[in-house]
């Protein structure tokens, strides 16, 4: 029995998808459940795999093309074997061939699996084109599947053919001056998501009143406490570890409550006030920043604030979040101390209409109590939307989140 496999339903948020990796190719037989195909959209990227046993039949859709909700990506034969890596003829065409006595063309076969490495369609067609070894190329993809990009790597960093022998053996010839005879250049397409990223930023930059302004935060405390109750915690909290981002979500959110502008979001000509704190988390991947959100993390303890964002971090390395993790979001914390980063002026996540910056840990001299002591401290960055937020209030709440870091116990205190 023949089943359609279709793209995922997407929200209306997303208007088309790309396919990135077919891990499946016609002829090859899938069980339930198994990965067939990455779709990539503009946030995320999504699994299809099989709903029953079979053997593919028929893909109706290449790697690179462009699709949308609900297209048809593939045919399934349930109950089906596997072919030898011939992919199977049209419905008709053998017995018509078989009735006129035509002797069939031959049909190039594709070696098995066991013989060299998988790969994608785009990628086999510039192997052939550029007749390479696929044993040479390393392959990135799922299970060492060769993408296209591999090839396009593996043709960037192949070596020059050597220059024909002269002619003349008494002639002279010129070694190239400089450190190398060649420029490489190579040219890829940008991703679906690091486009959408792209576009979000300018957007941020072209169409909000965006001002930074800067503090900074003695974290002797937070320190302190986390050396005291780390082991503790993490064994009270299975397995759990107890880092910074936590402190700084539950105290942004505290201040959120106190300055309700910078928890706002505008639409159109309205101002949305949220009665509630969803923080979005920056997340850093391979495929671009990516920003799951916190539903209700002011009703959430500390422990599972720390949960949550390793649960995420994980998952947005899989490429496993959802379009859902990433939908909405009253306010953004973003830490580009992990990256070295001193000092940086993030930039908004349109509609919300502030974003908290933090930094790397430094030990500078600081005058406390006029003698003059080494403390770890980071500067802190809050970008806001100057239509909504008057520069006190973000001065405000910088020094509210700066003042419960400073003093942690009043995050529990709620004071």
């Amino acid at each position: 029995m023949a089943i359609e496999i279709k793209a995922p339903a997407f929200p209306e948020s997303v208007a088309d998808g790309e396919i990135a990796t077919w891990h499946k190719q016609e002829g090859d037989s899938v069980a339930r459940d198994e990965l067939i195909v990455e779709i990539e959209t503009d946030k995320v990227v999504m699994e299809v795999v099989a709903p029953e046993d079979g053997v593919i039949s028929k893909i109706h859709a290449a790697e690179g093309d462009t699709i949308e909700s609900q297209a048809l990506l593939a045919t399934l034969e349930t109950g089906a074997a596997a072919s030898s890596g011939k992919a199977a003829a049209p419905e008709g065409k053998a017995a018509e061939g078989a009735e006129q006595g035509a002797k069939p063309e031959p049909v190039q076969e594709t070696p098995p699996a066991a013989e060299g490495p998988a790969l994608g369609p785009a990628a086999r067609q510039l192997v052939e084109e550029h007749k390479l070894d696929p044993a040479a190329i390393a392959g990135t993809g799922k299970g060492g599947r060769i993408t296209k990009e591999d090839v396009l790597r593996h043709l960037a960093d192949k070596p020059a053919a050597p220059a024909p022998a002269a002619a003349d053996p008494d002639a002279v010839v010129e070694v190239p001056k400089g450190p190398s005879s060649e420029r490489v250049e190579k040219r890829v397409p940008m991703t679906r998501m690091r486009a959408r990223i792209a576009e979000r930023l300018l957007d941020a930059t072209q169409q909000t009143a965006m001002l930074t302004t800067f503090n900074e935060v003695n974290m002797a405390p937070v320190m302190a406490l986390r050396r005291k109750y780390k082991e503790q915690f993490e064994k009270t909290h299975n397995g759990t570890r107890l880092g910074f981002m936590g402190f700084f979500v539950k105290a942004a959110c505290e201040a959120l409550k106190r300055f309700p502008e910078v928890n706002a979001s505008i639409d159109g000509n309205d101002v949305v006030y949220h009665g509630y704190q969803d923080i979005g988390v920056a997340v850093s991947t391979e495929n671009g920043l990516v920003v799951p959100v916190l539903r209700d993390a002011d009703f959430m303890s500390l422990a599972d604030v720390e949960a949550a964002i390793a649960d995420m971090g994980k998952r947005a390395q899989q490429n496993k979040l959802t379009i859902d993790d990433m939908t909405g979001g009253t306010f953004t914390v973003t830490n580009g101390g992990v990256f070295g980063s001193l000092m940086s002026t993030p930039i908004l996540n349109p509609p919300q209409t502030g974003i908290l910056g933090m930094h790397k840990i430094q030990e500078r001299p600081m005058a406390v109590d006029g003698e003059v002591v080494v403390l770890p401290m980071m500067y802190l960055a809050l970008s806001y939307d100057h239509r909504l937020i008057d520069g006190k209030t973000a001065v405000q709440f910088l020094v509210a989140v700066k003042d419960l870091i400073e003093d942690p116990a009043r995050i529990l205190l709620q004071l």
